[in-house]
């Protein structure tokens, strides 16, 4: 469920003159009986609605005067989110005889064609203060009081995204509230720009329209709109002069492709995109490759495990994108972690739609061929997962089958969908392709022909996390072991600290042999991953220094890029 929460207007969309008729009401039930919440958003006074609307108490929010007062049904709790006029003000507009006046906690009413008179009071007064018309109505209010600014405030409350909001008006004061929105609805009488600037117009008008939204929405989650939503997705890459776009919600992906090949590139950008269009997302990093991203929060670290209560205590609130980072777990405990965070991870998103988002790296040991948590511990489809993987063919097969789209990077990219293809039961790709440094191979079920995409990268370039790699503690299988060719030694190097100095304690005869097998660059490879400094160290091996010299060069050219403790 994406959409769960339904914010509708009053007059003119769940009212007709000032009424909810009883089926509009059973509607209202409906919803509340399909685990939805609901926020009323209306420009009246708060005395005046209950007079008109016994059934308050179907709404989680009541947000009053134009969004300058939240009220809530449960509690009878009212919070004013701004402070109200001076007296001078209403004083002042008594005595120009601005005639209707309607007073609330914050709000200062009348009805055109009052408006000079009351835009003539704020500047003699010299008070800042807006004035928002609807249908007739003049409406004064502090600056940047509107119904989204009321709206945004029950959200907040409710600890929900706008992005899982579907709103629905009919005037002109309804305009914010349903750009806030991530799906902005308009029901048949709703006036010609109010409609213009809907995703969806009900063919009924008032009640009748809202009723038929909110029966559309507990049948579909309105999942058929939102593939052509520019509210609902995110750009993944480029095909030509077009973009590939993502609904997170709706849509899983794999990724797939060797070390070094761009795979960080692609989901850096990914991420960044996201959060500029305020989705939530949560990044299960294995390896800590996600350390220190700028716009989330991290949970764990080399010397600290995460634990489940942790994640879900950040992740509940909206605004905040968390990096759950393993390293702190042993290897073979990782899968474990993420077998218990992952059902708490979908009942939060059950309940709020979110995170929107969940990007999962080495797949292939998180979710393995043998993983299969069984039909009652999660969903039959995992929705809004990015699959991140050197390995396609390792992944169980519950996830090969939710996956809507693969994505290819680096060397031999067809031997990847082929993999895939054939885990699918789909045709497989022949021959082979290569791809330019920024490309990618991607297919879809629908259409399992290959296409070649362009990579979009951040904004800037994805920072290299160098403490993690100079004086962080990397697992066992990505630590490098200085063993000699008969394997008389056994000295780990967890990172780029310890490595250079064990390099530098070494005999030369050790260093020599792993230097003749190419070792110290496929470890910066696969491990570090930092293809420029392999790409040297590899350099540095084929090269005719003697040891002593090669193995100071090495040295130098760490430093150069690493900041190693002293």
């Amino acid at each position: 469920m994406h959409y769960v929460v339904l914010a509708t207007d009053y007059d003119g969309t769940v009212a007709h003159d000032g009424v909810v008729d009883e089926p509009t009401l059973a509607a209202l039930e409906r919803l509340r009986a399909a685990s939805r919440r609901l926020i009323l958003v209306t420009g009246r006074e708060l005395p005046d609605l209950q007079r008109v609307m016994p059934r308050l108490d179907l709404f989680d929010f009541v947000v009053v005067e134009n969004g300058a007062l939240l009220y809530r049904p449960e509690t009878r709790e009212e919070q004013p989110l701004v402070e109200p006029p001076p007296p001078r003000f209403v004083e002042r507009l008594r005595e120009l005889a601005v005639d209707p006046l309607s007073v609330g906690r914050v709000i200062v009413a009348s009805w055109e064609p009052n408006e000079g008179r009351v835009l003539q009071a704020i500047r003699e007064l010299g008070l800042e203060q807006q004035i928002i018309f609807n249908k007739g109505a003049v409406m004064v209010l502090p600056p940047g009081i509107n119904k989204e600014s009321g709206l945004r405030a029950a959200l907040a409350a409710l600890e929900l995204s706008p992005h899982n909001c579907v709103a629905i008006g009919d005037a002109e004061n309804d305009q914010a509230m349903l750009q806030l929105s991530g799906l902005p609805v308009a029901v048949a009488n709703a006036l010609p720009s109010v409609q213009e600037t809907a995703s969806l117009v009900t063919d009924g008008a008032r009640g009748a329209g809202v009723a038929e939204l909110i029966d559309r929405l507990i049948a579909t989650d309105l999942a058929e709109i939102d593939a052509a939503s520019p509210r609902q997705r995110v750009a993944l890459a480029r095909q030509g002069e077009d973009v590939l776009w993502l609904v997170p919600a709706r849509q899983s992906v794999l990724l797939a492709g060797a070390s070094g090949g761009g795979k960080s590139t692609l989901s850096t950008g990914l991420m960044e995109r996201l959060h500029a269009e305020r989705f939530q997302y949560c990044v299960i990093d294995p390896e800590g490759d996600y350390e220190g991203t700028e716009e989330a929060i991290g949970i764990g670290s080399a010397a600290q495990s995460p634990t489940v209560d942790g994640v879900m205590e950040l992740l509940r609130k909206t605004g905040n994108n968390v990096v759950v980072n393993l390293l702190g777990l042993k290897l073979a405990d990782r899968p474990g972690f993420l077998a218990a965070l992952l059902p708490e991870l979908l009942g939060l998103r059950a309940r709020t739609g979110r995170p929107h988002f969940v990007l999962i790296d080495e797949a292939h040991h998180m979710l393995p061929a043998s993983w299969d948590p069984g039909g009652a511990a999660l969903p039959a489809e995992l929705k809004g997962f990015l699959f991140i993987t050197v390995h396609p063919d390792r992944l169980a097969a519950r996830v090969l089958d939710c996956v809507d789209r693969i994505m290819v990077v680096g060397a031999e990219p067809c031997s990847a969908l082929r993999a895939f293809c054939e885990a699918r039961g789909l045709p497989a790709p022949n021959g082979d392709m290569s791809l330019e440094q920024g490309e990618a191979l991607t297919l879809t079920p629908d259409a399992p022909r290959p296409a070649p995409v362009t990579v979009i990268p951040g904004s800037g370039q994805r920072r290299r996390h160098l403490r993690k790699y100079s004086e962080g503690r990397l697992g066992e299988d990505k630590s490098f072991f200085f063993r000699g060719a008969d394997e008389r030694l056994n000295l780990r190097a967890h990172n780029l600290s310890l490595f250079v100095e064990l390099a530098d304690g070494v005999d030369k005869a050790t260093w020599q042999w792993h230097r003749e097998r190419g070792d110290y660059s496929h470890w910066i490879a696969d491990s570090i991953k930092d293809p420029e400094l392999a790409e040297e160290a590899a350099a540095i091996e084929h090269g005719d220094l003697p040891p002593d010299a090669a193995r100071q060069k090495l040295r130098e050219a760490i430093e150069r890029r690493y900041t190693l403790p002293a």
